[in-house]
């Protein structure tokens, strides 16, 4: 190996490394091994700083001496990105007689993790393993150093003794440098800041008595996962090889906080938000009544981590060196949250049967949901598109990349890929299922994740990149999404890797109405409306449980210049057209308002309104009116109709009247969808001309709200109490009731029963919570009964460390 001093001279040594099964030893001879640049030994820079680690015997010499011969001889060192490096040979080293080895020989008696100071600096002090009082694993992030505190049986001798790391991804079933799965690292003896530039090192920082301090720094592109750890030493004089190997394990994470890492996001407020939260906001509802509702991310909590891992490896069936792409990962990512082809995480269910399972509503985070897929390692029964975002942004945070779950409304499902959402019209005002491929789901949520996105430049297509784990559409023959460009979906670059079309009609497909008069009748093209598709698209403020609206980053204002134009070239992209249609004849003396009323608690009765309007002022119009409601699930798809009238009306001159379909609680009740949602329609024609009018839009009764009581600061570790209460606002008792109350860090899940609760009365519920971690954390409850569900609340808390 040649270290350059400044003087230009190049020291030689010569790196000795033997690998089997069991043990591998690598050393450094030659006059100037364990010296620095200009050739002194470096002296001790801080004193040896001691963590209380249960002690584990370490390899003994004679096991090292025992060894059986290998015949493999290495030429480069893992780290060949170094050129230093990479001219080391490594022979296989002369064994030493184990009374020789035991009276020189250099022994590592045990590893302090230093668990608090890597944690710090890392961002990864939250990870439950890093807290365990023992058989703690080391959580860091690549591309950035750390430091371990090797205890030794005697003083370290820089000029007699030579040691070396090797690293290895701890399920490489054939470890080896050239892929990156086995690294060794000879400990550099030199306090300068004249290190491999972009590869592996590792050098000496500090000496004591008996212990040395090491830092180590990882690659930006290594391998994330399990690594193991041992340490290979070698005392130069007689030749003695010992190795000691960790006994925990090194999980190595992506890097926001590392310029070199592809996810590396500058803003710190934004890294809080998007890596280190572990609870959030996911909105759902309709465009008119969007709903926030808490979500748990407990990304550091136990076990998650570990099935994170787990999901990569495992179910997503990434190669390890696929496992250092983050643009491959979270493609991975998509596929291995839902069950659909691989036994992941969760299983999807719209029908509205959820035996055998939990229902999603009833979900509040990822924890429970996480840990029993990792229990099991069985696929977990159900889940529905904020529960798949939910537990993709747990993923993705928990594995070091930048995430958060965004929430379409007025959402297109594009099955044709034609870019136009077509809905077909009976007679009846009633949409024919059987024409209807493509669908409008009163929402749909996926996810974002930041990162750079090389395959795709020049051209700007990094940072925010869109990707869905629920299962709709395969994608190259899986049920994957993405990650697709925001930047190339707004761009109407729809050809862009990967997925960019769907998403594109996700947010910005134009809206068709078709009216279907029969098997071989040709289509007439009612309407069409350019601006219903992709409203109010909502993520989690930065540092807010607030709504921010991100429509602009995914289009232009609907109906502009610029969205018309991007449409346009999207279209001209797919080439799709309807072509036997005829179009509706225009008519300016009638107007139809098709109006709702978006303020409806659940329990109270509601009206389907339409304004029909006669602007001429000499002429009478006859007007035949369908309205209709359907009970809808949040797919789009009609469950079952709770009423339909049809309206005859006659529209006196210059005059105008509306027209009313009452709906009594008792007509919807029994029809009433998970998500409480409606689907309103109007189909209408004027006697006098060709002229048709239809509208549909989706309509929610508003639930009630839990309110939670409890202080805004709570000491750490110490309990306290929370009160949840609300009123029924059913005309009906409520039966079966219950409250579930949980918090990411602030323990398991707390189920309480509550009696009959009478209508308009108060069902509440107290009970004591402790606070495990620091900062501010969430408090969600759920409410649930046999008439009444999917209620809930969240309420924000401080907990104070008073030990800080």
């Amino acid at each position: 190996m040649g270290n350059r001093n400044s003087s230009g001279r190049t020291s030689r040594a010569t790196a000795v490394f033997t690998s089997c099964c069991k043990c591998r030893t690598y050393s450094l001879d030659g006059p100037d091994a364990g010296r620095g640049h200009d050739g002194a030994a470096v002296q001790p820079t801080t004193s040896g700083e001691t963590n209380e680690l249960q002690p584990v015997a370490p390899r003994s010499e004679e096991s090292v001496a025992n060894q059986p011969p290998t015949n493999n001889t290495h030429e480069n060192l893992p780290n060949s990105e170094s050129p230093e490096m990479s001219r080391i040979r490594l022979p296989r080293p002369p064994r030493r007689p184990v009374d020789e080895a035991g009276k020189a020989g250099l022994k590592v008696n045990l590893i302090d993790i230093l668990i608090a100071e890597n944690g710090k600096d890392h961002h990864t002090f939250d990870y439950e393993m890093m807290e365990r009082p023992v058989d703690a694993n080391l959580v860091v992030r690549r591309g950035q150093p750390f430091h371990l505190l090797l205890n030794l049986n005697r003083k370290f001798d820089p000029a007699k003794d030579a040691v070396s790391l090797i690293f290895t991804v701890a399920d490489a079933k054939m470890p080896s440098p050239s892929n990156g799965t086995t690294i060794a690292i000879p400990l550099l003896n030199d306090n300068s800041s004249s290190l491999p530039a972009g590869g592996w090192w590792a050098r000496l920082v500090a000496s004591s008595e008996l212990s040395i301090k090491v830092q180590v720094c990882t690659m930006a592109t290594s391998v994330v996962g399990v690594w193991k750890l041992d340490v290979d030493t070698k005392f130069i004089p007689t030749g003695s090889a010992l190795s000691y190997s960790l006994p925990s394990r090194i999980y190595l994470l992506f890097n926001p906080w590392c310029r070199e890492d592809l996810v590396y996001m500058e803003d710190e407020e934004w890294k809080k938000e998007y890596v280190m939260a572990d609870s959030g906001l996911i909105w759902r509802g309709s465009h008119n009544r969007m709903r926030p509702c808490a979500w748990n991310f407990a990304q550091f909590e136990k076990d998650i981590l570990e099935c994170c891992v787990y999901l990569l490896s495992n179910v997503g069936k990434l190669t390890i060196a696929g496992r250092a792409d983050p643009i491959r990962v979270v493609r991975a990512i998509s596929a291995a949250v839902n069950s659909s082809d691989d036994n992941g995480v969760l299983v999807g269910n719209w029908s509205n049967d959820y035996s055998g399972g939990t229902e999603p509503t009833k979900w509040q985070g990822s924890m429970l949901i996480l840990q029993k897929y990792w229990a099991t390692k069985a696929p977990v029964k159900f889940g529905q598109c904020w529960v798949f975002s939910g537990v993709t942004t747990s993923v993705c945070r928990a594995l070091g990349i930048p995430a958060r779950s965004i929430t379409n409304f007025s959402s297109a499902h594009d099955t044709h890929g034609g870019l136009t959402i077509d809905t077909f019209i009976g007679d009846d005002g009633k949409v024919v299922e059987e024409l209807n491929s493509d669908s409008i789901w009163n929402f749909h949520v996926w996810n974002e994740v930041w990162m750079q996105r090389p395959d795709l430049e020049p051209g700007n297509y990094g940072g925010w990149q869109a990707i869905d784990a629920t299962p709709q559409e395969e994608s190259d023959g899986v049920y994957r999404c993405g990650p697709t460009s925001v930047a190339a979906v707004k761009r109407g670059e729809v050809k862009k890797a990967f997925d960019t079309a769907f998403h594109f009609a996700e947010v910005n497909a134009d809206k068709v109405y078709w009216k279907f008069k029969g098997t071989g009748q040709p289509l007439k093209l009612i309407d069409k409306r350019t601006d219903e598709i992709g409203l109010s698209i909502s993520t989690k403020a930065v540092g807010k449980f607030q709504r921010e609206d991100v429509t602009d980053h995914y289009k232009h204002k609907d109906n502009s210049a610029e969205e018309r134009e991007v449409v346009l070239k999207a279209l001209r992209q797919c080439g799709h057209l309807y072509s036997r249609y005829y179009l509706n004849e225009a008519l300016e003396d009638v107007r139809f308002d098709f109006q709702l009323r978006d303020d409806i608690v659940i329990g109270q009765p509601f009206s389907a309104v339409v304004n029909v309007a006669n602007r001429n002022r000499s002429k009478d119009y006859t007007v035949e009116v369908t309205l209709r409601v359907d009970s809808v699930l949040y797919t789009g798809k009609l469950k079952s109709v709770i009423k339909k009238e049809v309206f005859q009306r006659t529209i006196k001159a210059g005059t105008a009247q509306n027209i009313a379909l009452p709906i009594s609680y008792a007509e919807y009740a029994p029809e009433l969808s998970d998500q409480c949602a409606f689907n309103i329609a109007c189909l209408a024609n004027v006697k006098e001309t060709e002229f048709e009018f239809f509208s549909q839009d989706d309509f929610r009764v508003r639930k009630p709200d839990i309110a939670i009581k409890a202080p805004k600061e709570v000491p750490l570790g110490e309990q306290f109490d929370v009160t949840v209460s609300l009123i029924n606002p059913l005309p009906i008792q409520l039966n079966g009731a219950k409250f579930v109350i949980e918090g990411a860090g602030l323990g398991t899940p707390y189920k309480i029963s509550v009696d009959k609760v009478a209508p308009g009365k108060e069902a509440r519920a107290e009970v004591k919570m402790t606070a495990a971690k620091a900062g501010q954390k969430t408090v969600s409850a759920k409410f649930y009964s046999k008439e009444l569900n999917d209620v809930d609340g969240y309420l924000n808390l401080d907990v104070i460390d008073n030990t800080a």
